[in-house]
């Protein structure tokens, strides 16, 4: 059955093309009358083509004449949408649920998503609640009308069931409700998957790589070789949102999971869009994740809805020239091997020939699905050498990148997983360094009296320089009152009683009375700090750090706040919100993968079907 759809499909792209190079239109006499109907010469057309598409003329005929009708009907939608305003949507659905013929709905354009998804719901027999549309590219927003979100006549509307009904449809009714309810309770898990995920990654993304990772985790982008790379801060998040989206959908990819893959793709496409042409020129991430959606359209078998699927294979290719080299040499300097990356292009070449084929390019899908049944016989891997490496002490996945890497050569791999697992653990130890370094620097500008937070802060913006630090934290007086209690009182300093002795101590180095009793006001006591201070601003507080004379005294209303027990409902509030928000990072951080070339560990038992599956259909297209 889905051979023979396939091949239909293939069939009707080549007459297509057959009529577009003799410039015939079939909607038009003389192949169609005044009544609508199929004139003779149609017969003729169909015994002229035959031979070309290598199919009997009654088959020929069949075909040509669905070609008409949906012209037809095309036309006829148009003029109803100009006259009435109603748009003709093409339905794709499930692969399951496909039919013959095309699944249309005709509807204006001023109605929501909500309604659109409540029709389809309706016409095709979903759960309203259990199915997302996506319409060029972008997943329905339910909350705006499809006129708002550049839905157009003759758009195609992609149906996503995200969960799997029950065949046995005559189940006892009440075997029936705890279905729905648990199906409800599924999708509405999915939701809150996806607003967990994007909180989760914009908390990430935002986070500075001055934090301390053991106790506040953050996202940091890495080159080939597992090193931290430096990238603009606004760049960088940009960049850390889309391969966090990414890396979600991967994650559902590896499940087989593409329906629910797809819209946090789709998402990532947007960040990437983001990042600017500069950066994305510059890695292979965004070539990867064209790949990547075009096979999840393709495996949901939906690909007709992605009308640029060319074009994104097409960016892929040229970004993967720009990053690995026209013959991959830049992949061979850098890692000394392009055997891994090989992955790619297999699944590359694969996606191109199934599009050719849907075009009716017979030659074209033949030569791409035969390129890639090249590389998947030399990517194929002996499972004793897996096993001869597994039995070494390797993983799985390290044992198939290296076997990759080193074509197939058993000693070499395993001396490559050597080298690399090596190389990281180098790569940890200079971190650890570099983090006990960090940590002996905080360590010395708190004790002379300056907070971790602003420690930490100072030698971010020095870049681990701490001379530098000590300058910034003068320049910045800002940074003087960051805090490392959360809690703090914000009208401490103005109650705070300042010690009469720490008060001679200053005045003693030549500071006046009233500069001085504010500055250990500021700094709640600490001589040092309101020394450096005030010797640094020649003896005055700087304005942003001078106490407003108007809180001087605390308000009635801020001392009963103080003491109301909202403030105790407060902090379990910020608890709870603090939970909530590591949570969400930990989800994040379960499927970001460890190793840095995961994206490349492709098992090919999926391509190798298809593969098999594809040549077969072209079997008579071969020479």
């Amino acid at each position: 059955m889905v051979a023979r759809m396939a091949q239909k499909k293939y069939l009707a792209a080549k007459l297509k093309s057959c009529l577009r190079e003799d410039k015939i239109q079939l909607w038009k006499p003389p192949y169609t009358n005044e009544n609508k109907e199929a004139g003779p010469e149609l017969k003729e057309l169909a015994q002229k083509y035959s031979a070309k598409v290598k199919l009997n003329e009654n088959e020929t005929e069949c075909i040509l004449e669905e070609i008409r009708c949906e012209a037809i009907e095309r036309g006829t939608g148009n003029e109803a949408y100009k006259t009435t305003g109603v748009a003709t949507l093409y339905v794709v659905l499930p692969s399951k649920m496909r039919k013959t013929g095309k699944n249309m709905l005709e509807t204006k354009l001023i109605i929501t998503g909500e309604e659109l998804r409540s029709q389809i719901a309706q016409m095709y027999g979903f759960q309203e609640k259990c199915i997302k549309i996506i319409i060029n590219k972008k997943q329905l927003d339910l909350g705006k009308t499809l006129e708002e979100q550049g839905v157009t006549h003759n758009v195609k509307v992609m149906v996503l069931e995200l969960i799997q009904s029950e065949e046995d449809t005559k189940k006892k009714v009440q075997e029936e409700e705890m279905q729905h309810e648990e199906e409800t309770m599924k999708e509405k898990e999915k939701k809150e998957r996806m607003k967990r995920t994007k909180k989760g990654l914009e908390i990430l993304a935002t986070r500075d790589d001055y934090l301390d990772p053991d106790t506040t985790p953050y996202l940091d982008i890495a080159n080939q070789t597992g090193r931290s790379i430096k990238i603009p801060q606004q760049a960088k998040k940009s960049l850390l949102l889309a391969m966090g989206y990414h890396e979600k959908g991967r994650a559902f990819m590896k499940k087989k999971e593409y329906a629910v893959a797809l819209p946090f793709l789709l998402d990532a496409d947007k960040r990437f869009c983001d990042c600017g042409k500069e950066l994305l020129n510059t890695v292979d991430n965004y070539a990867v994740l064209q790949l990547d959606i075009v096979w999840c359209y393709f495996r949901l078998g939906q690909l007709e809805c992605l009308d640029d699927a060319e074009k994104k294979l097409t960016t892929a290719h040229k970004c993967f020239k720009r990053c690995y080299g026209e013959n991959h040499e830049r992949l061979l300097t850098i890692k000394g091997s392009s055997g891994s990356e090989k992955v790619l292009f297999l699944r590359l070449y694969l996606l191109q020939g199934i599009g050719n084929y849907y075009n009716g390019k017979g030659k074209e899908a033949v030569e791409h699905l035969q390129k890639a049944n090249t590389l998947y016989q030399e990517l194929s891997i002996d499972p004793e050498k897996i096993n001869n490496l597994l039995y070494l002490g390797f993983s799985a996945q390290e044992a198939r990148l290296g076997l990759r890497a080193c074509y197939g050569n058993l000693e070499e791999a395993a001396s490559l997983i050597t080298s690399r697992r090596e190389e990281k653990a180098q790569i940890r130890r200079e971190e650890r360094a570099k983090r006990r370094r960090r940590l002996d620097d905080i360590n010395t500008l708190k004790t002379m009296g300056y907070s971790e937070r602003a420690a930490k802060k100072a030698l971010h913006q020095a870049q681990g320089d701490l001379d530098q630090a000590f300058k910034v934290l003068l320049d910045e007086p800002q940074l003087l009152l960051l805090n490392d209690d959360d809690n703090a009182d914000p009208m401490a300093p103005h109650q705070f009683q300042v010690p009469k002795e720490s008060v001679d101590q200053l005045m003693y180095l030549g500071f006046n009375h009233e500069s001085v009793e504010e500055a250990l006001k500021v700094f709640q006591g600490n001589i040092q700090l309101a020394a450096q201070t005030l010797v640094h601003y020649g003896g005055v507080l700087p304005a942003e750090l001078q106490l407003s004379t108007e809180q001087t005294t605390p308000s009635e209303e801020s001392i009963s706040s103080k003491d109301s027990p909202t403030e105790s409902a407060g902090t379990s509030s910020s608890s709870t919100e603090e939970d909530m928000e590591t949570d969400v990072v930990n989800e994040i951080l379960e499927d970001i993968p460890e190793h840095e070339e995961d994206y490349l560990d492709l098992t090919l038992e999926e391509e190798e079907q298809v593969i098999k599956e594809y040549l077969t259909y072209m079997h008579e297209e071969q020479p």
